[in-house]
């Protein structure tokens, strides 16, 4: 009998940094891999593919530090970095190929190519392919567009994702309808900037949402952060639909005027309490990003801001100390103003985390108060409690003797703790 030599196909990894678009992204890659083995070990891959995030300095540094301790494999950049870092960590050879978020379908033919390549598409690019599974995930991901039409001063992103451009209303209906046949029944809808969906194609994302809340099946839908002016009334029409997460996060990233206009800003101080006052009024738990020692934030600033951020009630938190992005007009201001010191950025951060950590503890024993049952779906199960995120976007722990795994849960029975929701079930 002739021997028949059997190539085994070799192994490819994937690695996700950042934010909920990678992980959509990253699970949209994978289809388009046909002549590789999907693995979950890294250490058995023999490729590996970084889905980076570039929107910070440390999360720049946390991809090459990544990339640097898996020398030896044959590694593939994709993600926001890819454009800004892509180019010089290939001509550094410290990585095999650089994948453009436009090329995401060329993934299986160039790497068969057997050579280095440099594929970056420009950023016109719309996905028109969907996921219909997203492994590991217990809640769904819908990528709604791509891209962001904002200029803000300290943000490299529009010049790493493109401008503002949507997928059409009946793609995504099609993809949820899809995704809820199998068994989905939490979305996360997911962007560059979300709140900009569809407004260069007549249509809007109170529109979007009030058809996708329509999908048999659809119990939940969670969003990405939205800006504050993108709240309009079309969107506040949908503020008391049942299957509407009863958190948003809405990014103010300051809350001094002046900042904001340094920061060049399209929203001001006085509607954004405004907004945020409308919002708690109708329950919602509320989040922001907000940014701390960028430049020009003077004693005089921060302290207005402080007093300001206090009237905001907020709940959740994503707080960052600036980071200078090259080529942004924020990073040539370092240069004419006075550098805030790394303890003071600290300082100024953690000001804002206890007050935000207090009036979410605040928020959970207003709710439990109440009597307000908790929705919950279970999501993991971690030292001996299973974890899930109520509609208001905080964890609870349950303790329980059943297999609570992937269930929908109604909980009224439980301790508001300063460390989180705990149950027993």
């Amino acid at each position: 009998m002739q021997d028949i030599e059997i190539k085994m196909k070799e192994k490819i990894y994937f690695k996700t940094f950042g934010c909920r678009t990678n992980i959509y992204d990253t699970e949209l890659l994978k289809g388009y891999v046909k002549d590789y083995e999907l693995t979950n070990d890294e250490g058995e891959a023999d490729i590996v593919v970084v889905n980076s995030c570039t929107v910070t300095n440390g999360a720049d540094s946390g991809v090459r530090a990544y990339v640097k301790a898996l020398q030896g494999k044959k590694i593939i950049l994709t993600g926001c970095a890819a454009a800004s870092k892509g180019k010089d960590l290939l001509d550094k050879g410290a990585i095999f190929g650089v994948l453009g978020a436009g090329n995401k379908a060329q993934i299986n033919a160039l790497l068969r190519q057997g050579r280095k390549f440099y594929e970056v598409k420009p950023l016109n690019f719309i996905d028109t392919d969907i996921v219909k599974r997203f492994e590991n995930h217990t809640k769904a991901f819908v990528k709604i567009q791509e891209g962001c039409d904002y200029a803000c001063s300290y943000c490299i992103i529009p010049s790493v994702r493109g401008k503002s451009r949507s997928i059409s209303e009946e793609t995504l209906i099609k993809q949820v309808k899809i995704l809820a046949n199998n068994g989905y029944t939490e979305f996360v809808l997911t962007g560059t900037n979300i709140g900009s969906y569809g407004r260069k194609d007549g249509t809007s994302l109170g529109r979007l949402l009030q058809r996708l809340g329509a999908v048999n099946g659809v119990k939940r839908i969670r969003l990405g952060s939205l800006e504050p002016a993108q709240i309009d009334e079309r969107f506040k029409e949908i503020l008391d639909e049942p299957w509407l997460e009863r958190h948003l996060h809405i990014a103010l990233q300051h809350t001094s005027e002046k900042m904001l206009r340094l920061m060049r800003r399209r929203s001001h101080t006085k509607d954004d309490l405004a907004l945020f006052e409308l919002l708690r009024g109708k329950g919602y738990a509320l989040g922001t990003d907000f940014i701390v020692a960028h430049p020009g934030e003077s004693v005089e600033i921060w302290e207005e801001a402080l007093e300001n951020f206090k009237k905001f009630a907020l709940t959740h938190l994503h707080g960052f100390i600036f980071s200078p992005r090259n080529g942004t007009y924020s990073a040539t201001l370092l240069a004419q103003s006075q550098q805030i010191s790394g303890l003071l950025a600290k300082e100024r951060l953690q000001t804002l985390k206890n007050i935000v950590a207090q009036n979410n503890l605040e928020f959970r024993r207003e709710i439990l108060r109440a009597k307000t049952p908790l929705n919950v779906l279970v999501e993991s199960f971690k030292d001996g409690f299973y974890e899930g995120y109520d509609e208001f976007y905080n964890k609870i722990k349950i303790k329980s003797a059943q297999d609570l795994s992937k269930k929908w849960l109604k909980i009224d029975n439980y301790e508001a703790r300063e460390n989180g929701n705990f149950a027993q079930i």
